[in-house]
């Protein structure tokens, strides 16, 4: 049975050793590859919002397409707005995924406590499983 995967992307090692993950562990999954573009983080940096610039495409998804197409498959793509964590679980109540495949930086102490982490706070609220891979040393 085919289950839907969610892959959340961004320009990091972690998320496409997620991906790369992925993709060999359930050859036979749907893929869906997500970035989550913060309206109110990009407008204090004088960015258009995502929503006024329907066709904006990041360039994460170029790298997450040419993973795919390395190992001969293929991913749809989604642009989500809002905080990372937030925008992902939305997704996630909103549509039909059996389980998120995400990368972690893998921060402790101190850092992990002021900055917190987006895979701990999908992790800790998914309806559905969450597997995090992390970092390849």
């Amino acid at each position: 049975m085919t289950s839907h995967l969610l892959v959340p992307m961004d320009d990091s090692g972690p998320a496409r050793a997620a991906l790369e993950y992925a993709l060999e562990r359930f050859p036979d999954d749907e893929f869906t590859v997500v970035h989550a573009v913060d309206d109110l983080e990009a407008g204090y940096a004088g960015e258009p919002s995502a929503a006024a610039t329907e066709d904006r495409r990041p360039d994460v998804f170029e790298d997450a397409r040419a993973i795919a197409e390395e190992r001969g498959r293929r991913i749809e793509t989604r642009v989500l707005e809002g905080q990372a964590a937030e925008a992902i679980l939305e997704h996630v109540a909103e549509a039909d995924v059996d389980g998120i495949v995400m990368g972690s930086e893998g921060r402790s102490g101190v850092s992990r406590m002021l900055l917190g982490s987006v895979a701990e706070q999908v992790a800790r609220r998914s309806p559905v499983p969450v597997t995090i891979v992390p970092t390849r040393s």
